[in-house]
């Protein structure tokens, strides 16, 4: 809770502090409280008193229960439970709403007027009906002896909208070009308006003409007063049967007090009764502040009264300029720690306070150089500033210090180019956040023994050595930097200017190098891996057949193998050859494939097996076909005989 004072008014800023997002588990809330010292002493009346993104109008209904609010985006209306200091229900709207009127004692009948002219009825289920005025309309009243709206706006009519018949009435005219603000007296129904003229028009209802005219603008306009442009009418509100109170845009008026909040206010709205203030800024939080001096605070937050008396019981200690706050580890740097408990220390916070001559006056004997530290400080930010004019250290990371540097030359390279503004800015892998761990974790680390490294990269060796030696140059120039650094700082080798440009020539045979060293590692590691064959001792493997399956031989599988690696060319003049497909021609012209499928071992066994028995069995009918004709002749020459 803040508190602030203007012409000796307090005023309590209840809503200030830390707000926790609504996702939060309670358990992490009650962490976040236990840590964080402003968490806990905030105050939160009404849970979620705020809007998305702005607030823009805030009124209380009649009976002081609810309290409604309208912001955006998107527009909506919230309803709060005084009673449940929690949000009761929230509505979402087609448009913005200017400014909205409570019909009802509770938030049963509500009407808003909106930015595009249109104007909307609510009732306690939800919308209700819409209708539109004829001009955009700033503010608008409700007379309740006749049920008639009346609506101010950009134009010198008041229109007016009966709610008992359901139909606009004739308008009242004006003398004002336009009409800004509008009130009602619930005591006697006169009705006033404000203008851009800086008047204020009253009408009666009843009559529907004009009772008196009051120019605030001339009067409020004095000898001493100093204004930059007209005064118009900005607020205007009753206070009883006689008193009126009118604001205009210059500001003038005797203050009372005044609320600077951080950002700008769109709506202030007086709690009923009472001493609180809820207003409506151009940020997400809806304000809540209370002003004792005003009244009393809410029933349902009465106990702000005793918080704000124990508070004036205990006045805050009022800071000086001619002391200074130290810790106890300044006391103990100081040597001061024995005057704790004594009149030259006051105990304030995490701290102490002590007079500000003392504290000097200690600092110089303990630390009697402090002037040749300040000297010496003045001589390094000098000799920074003239550092800043020649090149600049570079400064590598730890991991892929020789990536890093490669990225830096081609940066120089790009900004020194002629191309440079027309080809697009793209992001620095060194600068991305994305690619901060590639330089920071050791894993990332490229290996350039690599064979895809070498390969793809076949001038590594001599632009590495190249870039080795600009490492070393400077990590040489950081280590005289760093002890001497009031020395000027030495240039860097021209070596790299008496490189020449023999890379691009020589790339040839860089790459037919790195292959015979790659080729010469290989054969290396096959020599190594037939020694290692040699030398081992081959025992016995064991395999799994799979159910259903027979084994034939490990030479079936490789020229399984090997047919499969062959096109599907190759594969049909063998399975041609073999005889197990054929090919034929149709007589449309087109062409005709046979396949005869394998047979296993087995089956082939069994094939040959029937063959050769359907062999024996032709063999004995031929046999038995023999006998039996033999047997007819010799019965035929039997008979001839006898």
């Amino acid at each position: 809770m803040q508190v602030s004072s203007l012409n000796e008014v307090k005023i309590y800023s209840l809503s200030c502090g830390k707000s926790l997002p609504e996702w939060l588990s309670d358990r992490k809330k009650r962490a976040l409280q236990k840590k964080d010292v402003d968490v806990r002493r905030r105050i939160e009346l009404i849970q979620d008193f705020e809007m998305p993104t702005v607030c823009t109008t805030i009124k209380v209904s009649k009976d002081g229960q609810y309290i409604l609010a309208t912001g955006t985006y998107k527009p909506r209306v919230r309803c709060y439970d005084t009673y449940q200091l929690s949000l009761k229900f929230e509505r979402c709207l087609d448009s913005e709403v200017v400014t909205f009127e409570i019909l009802s004692d509770d938030y049963s009948k509500i009407v808003f007027l909106h930015n595009d002219r249109y104007i909307e009825f609510h009732s306690q289920s939800g919308f209700y009906y819409k209708t539109r005025i004829p001009k955009f309309g700033r503010d608008f009243s409700y007379h309740y002896p006749s049920c008639d709206l009346y609506f101010v706006g950009a134009s010198s009519e008041v229109y007016r909208l009966n709610l008992e018949q359901g139909r606009y009435l004739n308008p009242l005219q004006t003398d004002a070009a336009e009409n800004n603000v509008c009130d009602i007296n619930s005591v006697h129904g006169l009705f006033a308006t404000g203008t851009i003229e800086g008047r204020v028009e009253c009408w009666d209802p009843r009559t529907r003409s004009r009772v008196g005219l009051l120019d605030c603008a001339l009067n409020s306009v004095t000898a001493d007063s100093e204004i930059n442009s007209l005064p118009t009418i900005s607020a205007l509100k009753f206070n009883g049967a006689l008193t009126m109170a009118v604001g205009t845009s210059t500001g003038q008026g005797k203050i009372f007090t005044s609320l600077e909040p951080e950002h700008d206010l769109n709506d202030v709205c007086l709690y009923p009764n009472s001493g609180m203030l809820l207003t409506a800024s151009e940020t997400p939080k809806m304000g809540i502040y209370y002003i004792p001096v005003l009244g009393p605070a809410p029933r349902w937050c009465s106990f702000l009264d005793n918080l704000t008396e124990e508070l004036e019981e205990n006045p805050e200690s009022t800071v000086y300029d001619d002391y200074k706050f130290v810790t106890k580890k300044d006391l103990e740097n100081l040597g001061l720690t024995h005057l704790i408990g004594s009149p030259f220390l006051r105990a304030y916070m995490h701290g102490f306070f002590m007079d500000i001559r003392l504290y000097h006056k200690v600092k110089l004997m303990v630390n009697p150089f402090a002037y040749e530290e300040y000297r010496k400080d003045k001589i390094r930010q000098k000799i920074e500033e003239t550092r800043a004019q020649r090149v600049q250290l570079k400064k590598l990371p730890k991991v892929n210090k020789e990536l890093a540097l490669k990225l830096i030359e081609e940066e120089e390279e790009k900004q020194k180019s002629t191309w440079k503004k027309k080809a697009k800015d793209l992001p620095n892998i060194l600068t991305d956040d994305r690619f901060k761990v590639m330089f920071e974790n050791p894993d990332f680390q490229v290996d350039e023994e690599s064979e895809e490294f070498r390969l793809l990269n076949p001038l590594v060796s001599r632009i590495s050595e190249k870039r080795k030696k600009k490492l070393r140059l400077l990590e040489q120039q950081e280590l005289r930097e760093q002890e001497a650094e009031e020395e000027p700082e030495g240039k860097p080798s021209d070596a790299e200017s008496s490189e020449s440009s023999d890379d691009e020539k020589d790339w040839v045979e860089e790459v037919r190098k790195q292959r015979r060293l790659l080729q010469q590692e290989e054969q290396a590691q096959r020599q190594a891996q037939l020694r290692e064959d040699r030398q081992a001792v081959l025992k016995p493997q064991f395999y799994e057949i799979k159910a259903g399956e027979e084994f034939r031989s490990f030479k079936d599988s490789a020229t399984k193998q090997k047919l499969m690696n062959k096109t599907l060319e190759d594969r049909l003049k063998l399975e041609a050859k073999n005889g197990t497909l054929n090919v034929s021609d149709t007589t449309v012209g087109s062409k005709q494939l046979t396949f005869t499928l394998k047979r296993s071992e087995q089956q082939k066994k069994q094939q040959e097996a029937e063959k050769l028995h359907r062999q024996e069995r032709k063999q004995l009918r031929r046999s038995a076909g023999h006998l039996r004709s033999r047997s007819r002749s010799r019965a035929r020459r039997g008979r001839s005989f006898h």
